[in-house]
């Protein structure tokens, strides 16, 4: 070492000098000091380096006497010092001390000592401060594992995703091992038991993770996530969900409790988990799980400080938890309650086959529906209710309640939209005159729906929407068809523009695809569906199922309706139709072509009877107020269809005729014999029609 020149006449000799500056600055510095020569061995240090500052370590390495993690890393950067590359100022190193158990955080900074010849020449050896900042660094671990847990734990609704990041923010920062366990009720949506926890009460395992280093599984949990086990009487595991409090416990070989489990001894030895503590998860009073946390190895135990926080972490999992719980309850009642709104079964039609597809997910507004209508004709819609819950199902019920009802009077589709948004219009009054209190006050209601009405007789599809998609459609040659349907309003939108149609003429066993804007929400949604359905000999089912395949992941999350349908055509066989003369004998030659047809199909004599007055009330009636042209026409299918269309826009309407009126009975009657009747118009007059229930179900 170099020593400070003494001025003259001081009376002090230079070494003397040097020797007092050593011993105080040993004696009074607030930190470790320590001394190494050129080979990094100990010289000198004083007592403030714990466990170090005694005879025994003088003449060690700087590394063997603090037994470093990464000792190589450390000489490296004491040799840099040593060779003139500059001093090292607060540089964070890990290691342990003989005489203290446990892993130990430095702070270390190291200084070149120049010899006689300055900087230029060799060194004399490095003066090192070391302050032992396990402490300090043990309390900055703790929060930051407790600020991770609070930005990584409430941010889903779901409660695996919250278990997993409940663990993934402890896992490896404050625990080499952790599990969480929830009441297995708890996951479906049940309330919490109230503390203590009923014995045998199942708890699944909800989360788990480890370091890298660790093998096996956590002492007292041998099964997977999601399996389930009962708490272990007399264990720490069953106290803490006792009294609720919870526990710091040693882990060894001799571990009593461990004693009737031999696969937890074993798990224990596997692991070397040395530290446990358990937290149940409760909250205010009810208990939703268990905490397990573990260290393992040559990681230090925990300690009091580590249990405070891992209360704190596990009420914050528990809150989330609670919270997601909720959701799930009411997200099961809402798609419970959307399953019971939409068919339960395919419909059959007369002339077009249909699939769906209901994909479950937090939207549980989305609906379809296939509607028979008269003259073998089929409505097809799709809608949606933005957002999710309960209200969201409840306002999808209201909605396709109305649709059904609408599609009944024969209304076209650009009309049968106008009025559903009526419909529309006043639940969004009603929603909004809701008391401020209410939770549904002030919130917003969106909604669209697309409706199509496809004739096997014309092979036309008439569609009008609502702030809805399109259908797509692929004919049987596997080439798109374009559906120039102008999109409408929302049927909750202050816009009051009117619903324009769109009609296309298909041929025989084209695809539909009618969607929820969910599954059209990328820009190669369009293409990917109708490239599916363009692929030849896939059922509809099998085509729903590849679309399904070939969803991204968060639409399938986000929940999603397709009806796909596949047009046909009326058999021959089944129809029959005559141009009528509009003529006063003409009733009584409608019978007989009725009668003639009706026991070619092989139709029982009562309904042959029934269905030749019912077609001589429409025909008479036809007659005397309709105008030419005069058609009649029969459908057989699972049901009769009688339809008998003229040139008048004039609609019957049915009356209770007066004892003494001689006329006025007919609708009565038809009404009567037929099962459903209507009149429907279009450009060219009116259909008035007839289904009549057969014995055995009609046709096959």
């Amino acid at each position: 070492m170099s020593y400070a020149e003494t001025p003259a006449g001081s009376g002090t000799p230079p070494g003397g000098l040097d020797e007092a500056l050593l011993k105080s600055l040993f004696a009074q510095s607030a930190v470790g000091l320590l001394v190494l020569d050129p080979q990094l061995r100990l010289v000198r240090a004083n007592s403030l380096v714990e466990g170090v500052g005694t005879e025994e370590y003088i003449g060690l390495p700087f590394t063997e006497a603090f037994r470093l993690d990464d000792p190589q890393g450390s000489e490296q950067l004491l040799q840099r010092v040593l060779a003139g590359e500059g001093p090292v100022r607060e540089h964070l190193v890990r290691g342990r001390l003989r005489r203290i158990p446990g892993d130990r955080t430095f702070l270390v900074s190291a200084y070149r000592l120049d010899g006689p010849d300055g900087p230029d020449g060799p060194a004399l050896g490095l003066l090192s401060a070391v302050v032992d900042v396990t402490e300090r660094e043990r309390a900055r671990a703790r929060e930051t594992a407790l600020a991770a847990v609070r930005d990584a734990v409430g941010g889903s609704l779901d409660v695996a995703t919250t278990c997993r990041s409940f663990i993934d923010a402890l896992v490896p920062g404050f625990a080499d091992l952790a599990v969480i366990e929830v009441v297995d009720e708890v996951l479906r949506g049940a309330d919490p038991p109230v503390g203590p926890l009923p014995p045998d009460t199942p708890l699944r395992c909800a989360g788990s993770g480890r370091c890298d280093s660790v093998r096996g599984e956590a002492p007292g949990r041998t099964r997977p996530v999601g399996g389930t086990r009962r708490l272990p009487p007399r264990t720490p595991y069953a106290r803490a969900v006792t009294d609720l409090r919870p526990r710091l416990v040693p882990l060894t070989a001799d571990t009593p409790w461990l004693d009737p489990d031999p696969e937890s001894i074993h798990a224990l030895a596997e692991t070397g988990a040395h530290s446990l503590i358990v937290v149940p998860l409760t909250l205010r009073g009810a208990v939703l799980g268990l905490v397990s946390l573990y260290r393992c190895g040559a990681t230090e135990p925990f300690d009091e400080e580590d249990v405070s926080l891992a209360g704190t972490a596990a009420t914050r999992a528990a809150l989330a938890i609670d919270n997601a719980r909720r959701y799930e309850r009411e997200h099961v009642i809402a798609s419970t309650v959307q399953r019971r709104l939409l068919p339960q079964a395919e419909r059959h039609q007369a002339a077009v086959e249909t699939a769906h597809v209901l994909l479950p997910g937090r939207d549980s507004g989305c609906w379809f529906d296939t509607i028979a209508l008269s003259g073998a004709r089929t409505a097809l819609v799709v809608g949606g209710v933005a957002g999710e819950g309960l209200q969201s199902a409840i306002a999808m019920g209201q909605l396709r309640t109305v649709v059904q009802a609408l599609a009944g009077l024969d209304l076209e589709p650009e009309e049968v939209l106008a009025r559903l948004k009526e419909t529309a219009d006043r639940l969004a009054h009603e929603r909004a005159a809701l008391p401020p209190s209410d939770s549904l006050h002030g919130e917003e209601l969106r909604a669209g729906c697309v409706y199509g009405v496809y004739d096997p007789f014309t092979r036309a599809c008439t569609v009008a929407r609502a702030g809805h998609p399109a259908p797509l459609i692929v004919g049987p040659d596997g080439q798109r068809i374009t559906v120039d349907a102008p999109e409408g309003p929302g049927l909750f939108a202050d816009d009051s523009a009117l619903f324009a149609p769109a009609t296309v003429t298909l041929e025989e066993g084209s695809l539909l695809a009618f969607c929820t804007a969910e599954l059209l929400a990328d820009e190669d949604a369009e293409d990917r569906i109708t490239r599916t359905l363009a692929r030849p000999g896939r059922s509809l089912q099998q085509l729903g199922d590849d679309i399904v395949y070939a969803l991204p992941d968060d639409t399938r999350s986000a929940g999603a309706a397709l009806l796909l349908a596949r047009t046909g055509t009326v058999s021959d066989h089944r129809v029959a139709t005559w141009d009528l003369a509009q003529e006063r004998t003409t009733p009584a030659t409608a019978r007989l072509l009725v009668r003639d047809r009706l026991q070619g199909w092989g139709l029982d004599e009562d309904t042959v009877d029934a269905t030749e007055l019912i077609v001589s009330e429409l025909v008479t009636n036809a007659v005397r107020y309709g105008t030419p042209p005069l058609r009649l026409r029969l459908l057989l299918d699972t049901s009769l269809t009688c339809e008998v269309h003229d040139g008048s826009t004039a609609s019957p309407h049915l009356r209770h005729a007066r004892t003494v009126d001689e006329g006025g009975r007919g609708l009565f009657i038809v009404s009567r014999l037929a099962a459903h009747w209507g009149a429907r118009h279009g450009p060219d007059g009116k259909v008035l029609w007839t289904e009549q229930d057969l014995p055995g179900g009609g046709a096959h």
